[in-house]
Order: structure tokens, then sequence, then C-alpha cells
């Protein structure tokens, strides 16, 4: 493959990414970077906006590759991490060569940072699953908010979509400034500034079950098998902010 010294831009989603990556390869091009539309060039950069065509893109990736390497590939999309499109770049071109053999290949630095990268998105999806509170609004939908280091909220709105299938709620990702809304058939992710919220306060009967919540989290904690540095081991500090139990510690500690 010959070698490029320029960056390469895509719309900002993950088959416009894929899409994107197939052109590189088909052309066999290394690209020096690969980023989304909101990379702000300096002087130096020498910047590519292909024309590409995403139709039928993920039809052709789960016929090149798998359905799982597809799966770990979109995690690593969701990530925060600076270098994710070129690690997805490398990823898929090896994983072309090695199918799902690629998922042991540790030893290739591209496989050791996708796989590091995928796990650290599904653990904290797996942990916001369990520590996402919701309380009801006065219209009686339910109102969540999470500050997520990566960007889990698709995921989690299809775990939510299971669980409250027959509930209308909103759940706010106040780190990335996006809202997923439910409306018992689907949900829809929208821009924050996109959205406005006449009412986000909580019905007086919810009020009451919050405080019977918080005396039911205080009531089955026995003093002397506290275990702080256990707690935080299940449920690290970042997630206390939004969790309903939490919220008297916090302010005895404030």
């Amino acid at each position: 493959m010959k070698q490029t010294e320029s960056i390469y831009i895509y719309e900002n989603t993950f088959t416009s990414l894929l899409s994107l990556i197939k052109l590189l390869i088909k052309n066999k091009i290394k690209p020096l970077d690969i980023k989304n539309l909101n990379y702000s060039p300096t002087l130096l950069d020498t910047i590519v906006n292909p024309k590409i065509e995403e139709k039928n893109i993920m039809n052709f990736w789960t016929s090149k590759t798998s359905k799982e390497i597809i799966k770990t590939t979109y995690y690593i999309f969701l990530s925060n991490n600076s270098e994710k499109e070129l690690i997805i770049y490398y990823f898929l071109l090896n994983s072309l060569k090695y199918q799902n053999k690629i998922f042991y290949l540790r030893n290739l630095n591209c496989v050791n940072k996708a796989l590091k990268i995928s796990h650290q998105v599904i653990n904290e999806t797996h942990k916001f699953k369990g520590f996402t509170r919701f309380k009801e609004l006065k219209n009686h939908i339910l109102y969540a908010e999470i500050a997520p280091e990566n960007d889990v909220l698709d995921i989690l709105s299809n775990h939510f979509k299971n669980r409250l299938k027959n509930e209308y709620w909103i759940i706010k990702d106040t780190n990335h400034k996006i809202l997923s809304l439910y409306d018992k058939h689907n949900f829809y992710i929208i821009d924050n500034n996109n959205f406005k919220m006449d009412s986000i306060e909580a019905t007086c009967e919810n009020e009451e079950i919050e405080k019977l919540w918080k005396n039911f989290y205080k009531t089955i904690g026995i003093a002397e098998r506290k275990n702080d540095r256990c707690r935080m081991n299940f449920m690290p500090k970042k997630y206390w902010k939004n969790m309903l139990e939490m919220s008297d510690e916090i302010e005895k500690n404030s």
C-alpha cells in the first residue's frame, strides 16, 4: 500500500467511516490520519475529503469479515479515544486477512489497542445499565441523566427500550450534550440544543418514592460489614452524582 501524508475526513457517522476505510483499502492508501468533520486542521495539514458511497456498506463489511468484528469496530467508534479512526482502519485491514483469528493476535499493536478500547466501552455500558436512575416528571415521562466518558447512549437506549418498553422516557447524556427520546416504539438521539424541556421537576409521588429508596439503601447496609474500597470497585465514585441513593453521601462530603 502507498503511504500518504494526507488526513482523510468522514462525516461523523459509523457508516461514513466504514465507507471511507473501504475506499482507502480499495485504492491501497495508508492515510496519515482519519478525522471527522469536527477536526480543526493546522496550516501544515493536507486534508482530503473524498466523495464516498455509503449504500450497503454494512453488508459489504459483514460479507468480508464478520458481525463480531463489526461489533467490536462499532464499540471502538463510540469511544473517546483520539486515535480511534486510525485504530479501526488497521484493525479492519488486518481483519480482511485474518478474519476472526484477529481476536487472538494480541501481538499486533492495532489489535491490542482495538480490543482494549472495545472492552472499556463495553464495561462502561454495563456499568450504566445498572447505575442509570430514572425519576418521573410531572407529565409522567421517565427522565435520567448520565455522564459517560464514551458515547454509549445508543447502546444504553437499546437496553432500556427492552427494559422499559411500555414507558415514555428520556435519557440525557450531559457529557456529549445529546438526548435519547423513547415514544414506546422507537428511540431517537438528538442534539441537546435542538430540544427544550419545559419542566424536569419530579412529581410529589415520585419524591416520596425517592425517600423510600434512600431509606431502603441505608437499611440494607450492615455497618459492621461496610467496606468502602470494595464499594468503590463495584460502584466507582464517578457514577455517584446521578445516582439517587448516593445524593445524601455526596452532600455530606461536599
